[in-house]
């Protein structure tokens, strides 16, 4: 599961400013950003900084076992 974060986190680093439109909520840009991971098994919570060239992952939520 941390492989999959940070593989996640590197390919929304590697879309810059694009990253602010990627997951939940649809409506808007910018923000606090959702996004499922695993299959649907649960998901990251980030926030995209274009302004910083990085994406701070702020939540992981895993529903496995």
């Amino acid at each position: 599961m941390v492989a999959e974060v940070e593989r996640l986190a590197a390919e929304l680093a590697a879309l810059g400013h694009d990253s602010v439109r990627v997951g939940r909520p649809l409506d808007r840009e910018g923000g606090l950003r959702e996004f499922d991971i695993l299959g649907g098994r649960g998901f990251i919570s980030f926030l995209a900084v274009p302004r910083h060239e990085c994406v701070y992952v702020c939540n992981v939520t895993w529903y496995g076992s």
